[in-house]
């Protein structure tokens, strides 16, 4: 769109949100692949430190990990929404901005948590969601600035806007994790989602970045996988003791404050581009139980 490929040995990337999850395992990846970077250290929402960030670094592309989803969970921003506005919106915005005006490409893991299922594209029915598709998902106020902030980036032809949706890795141990988080609950949904391994799929955005490109992206593995499928999945490859209970979203809404997405993402696009791309089943066993068990033992729960 505009953006010619890079060659990679002028690769410099300028990241953002390194004390983050997604942050932190950009910086692995840039490491193995021996791609030069720097975390940023301006704020997202302050113009003048993003300037002398870029400035400094001088970067060929900037990646977006930054921004605020709530600790320790979306809850949090349904009581901080200044807070959410300020990183979510008016940051990303700004780095966007600053970027567009030095001809960057900016890389800006969002999310796809702002779509529920609809008449249209019921659940079970294999009818995912599409890029150009209008948000339907307004439950929480997380999920409403993100689809704000979506909305308004589509004007910037240099952002390349990835749906992350239900995030897994292969590191059990880690408390964002979306399997981390399922095993740890008392009782869970079950619902079957499109999810996002994070193992195959950022090393795939960073080639995105290469290839310079943009707009909009259903960042996730293809097809669905319901919370029981994965706990099946964890007590066959990881503790066969663990046991779980369900319960359904009526009794769920009592104890959080917003409404949580479920949907399904239709990933055919990034298919297209990336043919390798597995299913949510084919990579949670090839990247994250395999290697969960080889490297990590169990969860510590």
């Amino acid at each position: 769109m505009g953006f010619p490929a890079t060659a990679d040995q002028r690769l410099k990337f300028l990241i953002y949100g390194k004390t983050g999850w997604i942050g932190g395992l950009l910086g692995k990846i840039c490491q193995s692949q021996s791609i030069s970077f720097e975390y940023g250290s301006g704020r997202l929402e302050n113009r003048s430190s993003l300037e002398a960030d870029l400035a400094a670094v001088k970067p060929t592309h900037v990646f977006n990990a930054a921004g605020v989803t709530g600790r320790p969970n979306v809850d949090w921003c349904e009581s901080h929404k200044v807070e959410t506005i300020r990183a979510n919106v008016v940051g990303t915005l700004t780095l966007a901005d600053v970027c567009r005006e030095r001809g960057l490409v900016l890389i800006n893991y969002a999310t796809g948590c702002i779509f529920e299922y609809d008449q249209a594209h019921p659940e079970g029915s294999g009818i995912g969601f599409k890029e150009e598709d209008t948000p339907n998902f307004v439950g929480s106020f997380y999920s409403k600035t993100k689809a704000m902030v979506e909305d308004l980036l589509k004007n910037y032809e240099n952002v390349c806007t990835l749906r992350v949706r239900m995030p897994i890795s292969s590191d059990l141990q880690n408390a964002r994790n979306f399997i981390t988080k399922i095993v740890r609950y008392d009782k869970v949904v079950n619902i079957p989602n499109s999810m996002t391994i994070l193992d195959e799929l950022l090393p795939i955005s960073v080639e995105m970045a290469k290839r310079n490109l943009t707009g909009i992206w259903n960042f996730t593995n293809l097809g669905v996988v319901s919370h029981n499928e994965i706990l099946e999945m964890y007590k066959q490859y990881i503790d066969p003791s663990y046991t779980w209970k369900n319960f359904n979203l009526e009794e769920q809404a009592k104890v959080i404050i917003a409404p949580r997405s479920n949907n399904e993402l239709d990933a055919s696009k990034l298919k297209k581009e990336f043919p390798e791309l597995l299913s949510i089943k084919e990579s949670l066993i090839k990247n994250v139980w395999s290697r969960s068990k080889q490297h990590q033992g169990g969860l510590c729960r």
